[in-house]
């Protein structure tokens, strides 16, 4: 079983759903899925909401390794994704030489607010925490406690590994970033980080169709699914 920890924001909540149809609808092996919701965290993580951060994930990722037992590996990504490829095709490249495996993004940010007007914060190793494959055992440092407390440079800087030799890479087209990257036909996994297709503002950016397309097809299934349970329910009443 891959277990799956997506971020959760209420704002993004067409985003988590998409985001988890798409990687179900790719999977060749069985995966969890789980929302970073708030409101399932009450008791583990209570830190205040800073000015800069811009949505309700940005802290609870890293509870990732905790929820899940700090055993195995877990993947977390943001919910404003969409995964063109098999997530199996990611963990396997999933290496037991680190603590954590990101796409090592050289990413420095022209503007300064994003999706809803949002704050854009600019720091070293920007969006490398956005798609993360845990090591969960590694991972130990990353109790309630310390995500609680800790600066978001300390978490989003991962200085809770101690040294940047823990830090493994993944191929870039696992985390795509939407009008930074140059466009790519292999991407396996893109980020809409400035804002999505399903934010008006954000209608026409590079891969809406794709997401669009993905939308529907979540819809349509669905719809199918809803006119087969009523229509079970009808021969059963009679």
């Amino acid at each position: 079983m891959i277990a799956v920890f997506i971020g959760y924001d209420a704002r993004e909540a067409a985003a988590f759903s998409v985001l988890s149809y798409s990687i179900q609808a790719r999977a060749t092996q069985p995966v969890s899925i789980a929302p970073l919701m708030l409101s399932q965290l009450k008791g583990v993580l209570d830190r205040e909401r800073h000015p800069l951060q811009s949505t309700d994930f940005s802290f609870s990722r890293f509870l990732t390794p905790c929820l899940s037992g700090y055993a195995g590996w877990s993947v977390f990504m943001d919910c404003d994704m969409l995964m063109l490829d098999d997530i199996a095709s990611l963990y396997t490249l999933r290496d037991d030489r680190y603590a954590v495996m990101v796409v090592k993004h050289n990413h420095v940010p022209k503007e300064t607010t994003k999706f809803l007007g949002e704050p854009q914060s600019k720091y070293e190793k920007k969006n490398w925490s956005s798609v993360m494959l845990f090591n969960n055992a590694k991972c130990r440092a990353l109790t309630p406690d310390y995500v609680n407390t800790a600066s978001g440079l300390e978490l989003h800087q991962f200085k809770w590994l101690g040294s940047d030799d823990l830090i493994g890479a993944l191929p870039g087209r696992w985390n795509h970033l939407v009008g930074y990257n140059p466009p790519r036909p292999d991407a396996a996994l893109v980020h809409y980080t400035l804002g999505g297709p399903y934010f008006d503002a954000y209608r026409d950016c590079e891969y809406s169709k794709e997401w669009l397309t993905e939308r529907d097809a979540m819809l349509r299934t669905a719809s199918r699914g809803s006119k087969a349970e009523t229509g079970t329910a009808t021969t059963q009443r009679r």
